[in-house]
């Protein structure tokens, strides 16, 4: 009886690890030591995006490219875009971490490093582009903004193809340019990329997607900004630069009167 008994424990304990193994695995991809997505599930690539096509008087090979690894200029691209469409079929979400190449295999992914700063992403490639000249990708709002481009429009980029992309997803961010420490009761860390002596942080969260609804709220001159945080990163909801601290505290009653009461005023000095 008691040699069933254990028999029983044992396949039972083996079921519960090939299921817990099941449900890590589900969606196909799995981090590797250095965070970058390991895919066990690739999607199969898209029927048509592969062949040769022409924009603008200017024709295009797409192809299987492993030694990909390249240094350009990167660009990006948001709302005129957002929810229509991509090349392969997928809707466009802004604020996901996707770009567009010219040539790569679609769906794929790409990790991209900004020379500026030393931030890092992967990046899920399922769009077609840049065809501006001088541009090697076009990036999402969101990977701009994790890589801390969103406000300077255009930058010095390092693309390394990994390969083909899961079913869904694989964007993730891999690292963070070191930046001041986050914020006191009193006052916080000015952005690393400011144009002007003050901004306001109208708010910081532990989730990306919460500071872009904000953002958007709050109109053309927020943006959110990317502190690295103890074990993950804020992301910080920052309006302006203002150079007058009058106007800047201005602003900030107004971000208040928005519901934002615990915004706070960050100089630059």
């Amino acid at each position: 009886m008691a040699g069933k008994i254990t028999v029983r424990l044992i396949r039972s304990a083996l079921v519960a690890g090939a299921l817990s193994l099941l449900a890590a695995c589900a969606g196909g991809v799995r981090p590797d030591a250095r965070g970058i997505p390991v895919v066990t599930d690739a999607a199969p690539i898209v029927a048509g995006t592969m062949r040769p096509y022409q924009v603008r008087g200017r024709w295009y090979q797409p192809a299987e490219q492993p030694g990909y690894d390249e240094t350009g200029a990167a660009s990006w691209y948001g709302d005129q875009f957002n929810g229509r469409p991509t090349a392969t079929g997928e809707r466009f979400d802004m604020h996901a971490l996707t770009a567009a190449h010219r040539t790569l295999p679609l769906p794929g992914l790409v990790e991209v490093t900004n020379l500026a700063n030393g931030r890092r992403i992967v990046a899920r490639v399922n769009d077609r582009g840049p065809f501006v000249e001088g541009r090697i990708i076009d990036l999402s709002r969101g990977s701009a903004e994790a890589l801390g481009l969103l406000q300077t429009g255009t930058g010095e980029v390092r693309v390394r193809y990994l390969g083909r992309a899961p079913r869904t997803g694989g964007g993730t961010a891999l690292q963070y340019a070191a930046a001041a420490p986050g914020p006191t009761p009193y006052r916080a860390a000015a952005p690393s990329d400011d144009n002007g002596a003050y901004w306001i942080q109208a708010g910081a969260f532990s989730d990306r997607r919460a500071a872009r609804r904000v953002a958007d709220r709050l109109g053309d001159r927020a943006t959110v900004d990317i502190t690295p945080g103890d074990g993950a990163a804020l992301f910080r909801v920052l309006v302006g630069p203002w150079s007058d601290a009058n106007a800047a505290e201005q602003a900030r009653q107004a971000v208040i009167a928005r519901g934002y009461a615990d915004a706070l005023l960050i100089s630059a000095h």
